[in-house]
């Protein structure tokens, strides 16, 4: 127990590459009852209209990277990034800080057995690691994640290489896993049974 006198809950980070079906895994823990703490999610609700990241990200790059509702161009920050890879680390210095205050808030608050931490960047920020108890990675060819993403986002072949690249690699991910959902040519039914095996065998 902690100083609460309640049960810490058990930490699973959860990660995966774009298009890799992470998203799914974690609506599927979600329904059986974990907290699920959406990284993507919170940093996103930062740089929308009124987003406590915004009036750094203004005064950092300039107006031209906010749209006229008041959020981020998305569009044209993922294009300077991608041109200017010093860029991502600004970015990141502004918004990272406030995504990590808000899932300590969750992490305080939450009564759920398992807290889930849904984190693209995972292994690319080994502070979490030993803020984990263990690491789930869901994983698939790089061709899969390529159709998948063309077919959500309409983005193209090369927009999501890019993305690739800029992620860690595949065999970096892996060897930071204590188990993989290699989630290559499962129907939505069959992931969720491999999902609900795991949780089983990790006490989730």
């Amino acid at each position: 127990m902690n100083g609460t006198g309640r049960i810490p809950p058990l930490k699973l980070g959860l990660t995966g590459g774009i298009g890799s079906g992470k998203s799914t895994v974690a609506a599927t823990l979600r329904s059986l009852g974990a907290c699920v703490v959406d990284a993507d999610a919170i940093s996103r609700a930062t740089t929308q209209a009124g987003g406590a990241a915004m009036p750094q990200i203004a005064q950092r790059f300039g107006r031209a990277f906010v749209c006229p509702d008041g959020s981020l161009d998305r569009t044209k920050m993922r294009e300077h990034i991608f041109s200017n890879p010093s860029a991502r680390g600004q970015l990141e210095a502004i918004i990272h800080p406030l995504v990590a205050q808000a899932i300590q808030t969750r992490v305080n608050t939450t009564t759920a057995r398992s807290l889930v931490f849904d984190l693209p960047l995972l292994v690319e920020s080994p502070r979490w690691r030993q803020q984990l108890d263990f690491v789930w990675v869901v994983d698939c060819a790089e061709s899969t994640q390529i159709a998948r993403v063309e077919s959500r986002s309409g983005w193209s072949e090369a927009s999501t290489r890019a993305v690739i690249d800029s992620q860690s690699l595949r065999s970096i991910r892996l060897a930071a896993a204590d188990a993989v959902l290699f989630n290559e040519q499962l129907s939505l039914l069959e992931l969720e049974a491999v999902v609900k095996q795991l949780a089983d065998k990790f006490g989730l």
